[in-house]
């Protein structure tokens, strides 16, 4: 187990700067997520924090020793790819056991770390197939066992699960994360998937443009994003956003809709935004004080719930409500707005408003 920290981090391609300033601690034993679209730089850091990338300036640390400058085979990490990059023409046992092969280690060890690993990976009866006879599931297994067997500090993994189907990187997720519960190790996960980002991580890192927007847990996220960038990053659906400003209770967009705000809000003033977790919109009665009337587009039924698009406030915004609609598009709903799911931005700089401005 290892704690890595990054110092100051940047990286240049020519003029292109793909990092800056990056300032990260991931602790002994975390799992730690990074985040963000494509583009945003966090396969690069992860390049970067395994070798295979140089450092344009700043320090990348494991247990406080500086590695810029140490081989990638010599920083005790360990990267599973999204591609498995195993090797067609060896069995699943042998694939586990190159990189051991390679350190010349005894076959009797051999043996016994590459069937402790395949135990805790469920491919103890997989051993001698070859990668053609596996599953995609399995392949990627067979990849993180190779990794596994390694016995490193760090685990890296580059989007592992992008080549499977939905139902099977649900499955991973959860296989990875009771990994990484067994095993105890620190491992940085990188993915432009925000629902495995809030599944799987203790802390999430979420990037944009070769910087950190927010780092911290996923319900600290979730609940409290620093901007509108991580606010519609994070949660699916995205967080609705409305552009306004405050008179008095209520909300009054551009188009002079007012829409009633819950109390724990910030009476903040000038040119704001207005974010609104489309879970946060429930259906109540219009004679209801906190009603809000917007029109129905269409309903997207997902089985237990229904995704809804409305428009409110000049804008087509979503609800993830219960109850199961027949009303035609062009019906007039009233929707309440719940404390939890709002949220104040500055129009000019997209952070969020302070709770404690009265």
């Amino acid at each position: 187990m290892a704690r890595v920290e990054i110092r100051k981090l940047h990286k240049h391609y020519g003029d292109f700067h793909a990092l800056r300033d990056l300032e990260i601690t991931m602790e002994d034993g975390e799992f730690v997520v990074l985040v963000g679209p494509s583009g945003c730089g966090k396969s690069t850091l992860l390049r970067m924090i395994a070798g295979l990338e140089d450092v344009s300036d700043g320090e990348i640390l494991i247990d406080g020793r500086v590695i810029n400058e140490v081989d990638s085979k010599d920083r005790d990490i360990a990267m599973v790819f999204q591609n498995y990059a195993l090797y067609p023409h060896m069995t699943v046992h042998d694939n586990m056991a190159f990189s051991m092969k390679l350190r010349r280690a005894p076959a009797d060890q051999i043996r016994r770390e590459v069937e402790a690993a395949a135990a805790t990976l469920g491919l103890s009866d997989h051993l001698k197939r070859y990668p053609k006879q596996l599953s995609g599931g399995q392949r990627q297994r067979v990849a993180m066992g190779r990794a596994i067997v390694r016995k490193p500090k760090v685990f890296l993994f580059d989007e592992p699960l992008s080549n499977l189907d939905a139902k099977l990187r649900v499955k991973m997720r959860s296989e990875i994360r009771s990994l990484h519960r067994r095993l105890g190790n620190t491992m940085i996960y990188v993915t432009h998937d925000q629902v495995e980002a809030l599944t799987m991580a203790d802390r999430i890192v979420v990037m944009q443009g070769g910087v950190v927007e927010q780092i911290g847990s996923p319900l600290e996220l979730y609940d409290r994003p620093a901007n509108v960038f991580v606010a519609g990053f994070i949660g699916s659906p995205s967080m609705n956003i409305l552009a306004g400003s405050i008179t008095g209770s209520a909300f009054i967009t551009q188009d002079g809709t007012a829409i009633p705000l819950p109390q724990n809000l910030p009476r903040s003033t000038g040119e704001l935004l207005l974010g609104i977790r489309p879970e946060a919109l429930d259906l109540c009665d219009p004679a209801d004080p906190s009603a809000v009337t917007a029109k129905l587009v269409s309903v997207e039924p997902t089985g237990a719930e229904s995704h809804v698009s409305l428009t409110l406030g000049g804008e087509e915004i979503v609800a993830v409500i219960r109850e199961r609609l027949a009303d035609k598009p062009g019906t007039a709903l009233s929707l309440k707005l719940s404390a939890a799911g709002a949220h104040l931005f500055d129009k000019a700089t997209g952070a969020r408003v302070p709770d404690n401005i009265q």
